[in-house]
């Protein structure tokens, strides 16, 4: 499994900056948001083998990246509804999981291993995993839906955010569809396939939390976009036990990636630019300075151990 960052001291440090809320730890309370809403798949008359797809694409989780940039921004910008803070973060977790869910398919990558554990087509067979998929889709919008109920002014903002992440124009949708066109232009592929998600995380932790939600835009877009350049690289430079899925997929698959358009070295230096990028633009709040320095700190994880050598 691929080693996670240490969120323990990324919650610690912003939750002083956003006034003591919320002192959970940020995994913990991802975790516990995750499980309250997969409740809602095993009340009575629901599918139980269903459930458990769910279940399986959700748990243990790699390194819940993308909610914990929710969580992070909310923090920053003061976090004054913590329920509806979670609920944000659980739907963009929900559907980066369920996009796992559907990239791992035969039709896809036709990948058997995800997060160090079979893919859920593999445990459960293709037609479960295209349903669980599609559950976990839904279930992120039903969940905040309920969620929002206490702050309805802010309901259209995050559904609108959410939903334009994962579908058409540029959405994982998309994403996933340009893997299928003939051509493509590696910034379109990149932007849908991955940094849109990361910018609705950024931005939608802003709006649960009454925040300017295109102020924060530019971070979750460059951050986006320097872990598809990170997983590029790992995908050339790990092995499957570290990275808990297999390895060598982008050429095998003939993916556009960034190590095959600017070299090992090339995609280096781009992965320190975006990131430079991405701090920079993190705009003036009560929790600035702490998100700036943690976000610096997190992304040290970004690059493979093996091309350690790089970052000097």
């Amino acid at each position: 499994m691929s080693k996670v960052p240490n969120s323990r001291k990324w919650h610690r440090s912003l939750t002083i900056a956003g006034g003591g809320r919320n002192l959970m730890d940020p995994r913990q309370r991802i975790d516990q948001a995750l499980e309250r809403a997969l409740g809602r798949t095993t009340a009575p008359g629901a599918p139980p083998l269903l459930a458990q797809a769910m279940r399986h694409a959700v748990f243990p989780g790699g390194g819940r990246f993308r909610p914990r940039l929710t969580l992070g921004v909310a923090l920053a910008c003061g976090d004054d509804a913590p329920e509806l803070t979670d609920a944000a973060a659980v739907a963009i977790e929900m559907l980066h999981c369920a996009s796992l869910v559907h990239d791992d398919l035969p039709c896809f990558d036709d990948a058997d291993m995800r997060r160090g554990q079979p893919s859920v087509h593999k445990a459960f067979g293709e037609p479960l995993a295209v349903l669980a998929g599609d559950g976990l889709i839904l279930l992120s919008f039903q969940n905040l839906a309920e969620a929002a109920a206490l702050h309805p002014q802010r309901l259209g903002t995050l559904v609108s955010l959410v939903a334009d992440a994962v579908g058409v124009p540029n959405g994982i949708v998309a994403g996933q569809a340009w893997e299928s066109e003939p051509e493509v232009e590696i910034n379109d592929y990149q932007r849908a396939k991955t940094a849109a998600l990361f910018a609705a995380a950024t931005m939608a932790g802003a709006a649960a939390a009454g925040g300017v939600a295109a102020d924060w835009r530019i971070l979750g877009e460059r951050l986006g976009e320097a872990y598809q350049v990170a997983d590029d690289l790992r995908d050339v430079a790990s092995d499957p036990e570290t990275l808990g899925k297999p390895v060598g997929q982008d050429a095998a698959l003939g993916r556009p990636n960034a190590v095959a358009q600017f070299g090992v070295a090339g995609a280096v230096g781009r992965l320190k630019g975006l990131i430079d990028e991405a701090v920079t633009s993190i705009p003036d709040c009560a929790g600035a300075q702490a998100l700036r320095a943690l976000i610096r700190k997190e992304s040290e994880s970004f690059l493979p151990q093996a091309l350690a050598s790089y970052a000097a």
